[in-house]
């Protein structure tokens, strides 16, 4: 896979990855960027620069327990990989449900679930997903905003 450095300008807007290390070296070498990022590695601008931007697409693929990705401009994979979601998690929420059980059977008062006239009181918002596909949803959108922190991205598919 080629390894790109992935730029900000001066505001911190994403700009087009580069493959020039020594450009990067010299560029930080002489103040003229700073290191914003690691992993991957990114660097921020500090001067203003000229914004030629191409169209870059990211792809999804959402799987049960692995989310993949990929960002193509023109043609060519800027960034792509792997993100491996929390196994497990109805084991959790099952162990969770019983210490809440335990909890609340020690309690000497605890509110009524139904009204007096027998319609149940429901403690779920609108809108409400269960915890496992909330958290299937939040990875989604969290990778979606990592990835435009670092690429100017135009299109999700």
């Amino acid at each position: 896979m080629n390894h790109y450095v992935y730029v900000q300008d001066h505001t911190g807007q994403p700009l087009m990855p580069t493959k020039r290390h020594g450009w990067v070296r010299r560029a930080l070498r002489d103040g003229k960027a700073t290191v914003v990022k690691r992993s991957p590695f990114t660097i921020k601008l500090t001067y203003q620069s000229g914004n030629e931007l191409q169209d870059v697409s990211l792809h999804l693929d959402a799987g049960y327990a692995n989310i993949g990705f990929s960002a193509q401009s023109e043609g060519r994979e800027v960034l792509g990989g792997e993100v491996k979601l929390l196994k497990g998690m109805s084991q959790r929420l099952e162990e969770r449900a019983m210490h809440r059980r335990n909890r609340r059977s020690r309690l000497r008062y605890r509110k009524p679930k139904f009204k007096k006239g027998g319609d149940f009181i429901s403690s779920r918002p609108d809108g409400w997903l269960a915890p496992s596909i909330q958290h299937k949803l939040d990875s989604h959108l969290n990778l979606i905003r990592k990835i435009q922190q670092i690429l100017p991205i135009t299109s999700i598919q």
